[in-house]
């Protein structure tokens, strides 16, 4: 059975346009993955938001804790938790950069399966692929 190919014939021996099986498990994965990529990419801009959030009280805070400082009269040592709540900004800021690549990257792997899925359906369409590789 090697080197049957994936075309259908008809009774007269002519090849007929149809999806093969490989192209139709491509398609099928292809939309079984789609809503939890989009899914992911909705969760992702949340958290990204709420970081930008959780950044903007953080500095809220921090100022707000520098300014009662200055203005007591009892001098009360506020330095170290401004220090870490500074720290703690960075880290959030850091994530927040980890989370906008990864949002990135998912971006360009759904316009990359979209278009790939637009190819196939115009090959399909056409009347099957030409000579040589299907994937590129």
């Amino acid at each position: 059975m090697a080197g049957v190919s994936s075309a259908a014939v008809s009774g007269a021996g002519t090849p007929v346009a149809g999806p093969s099986g490989r192209d139709l498990f491509a398609e099928g994965l292809l939309e079984f993955l789609r809503p939890a990529v989009q899914q992911l990419d909705s969760h992702v801009h949340a958290v990204r938001e709420s970081q930008v959030e959780l950044r903007e009280q953080i500095d809220n805070l921090a100022t707000e804790l520098c300014r009662i400082n200055e203005d007591q009269k009892v001098a009360l040592d506020l330095d170290p938790y401004v220090k870490k709540l500074l720290n703690a900004r960075r880290r959030v800021v850091l994530v927040n950069n980890i989370l906008q690549n990864a949002q990135e990257r998912l971006r360009r792997l759904n316009h990359s399966v979209a278009k790939e899925n637009i190819r196939r359906r115009a090959m399909l369409e056409s009347g099957g692929y030409p000579s040589g590789s299907p994937s590129k």
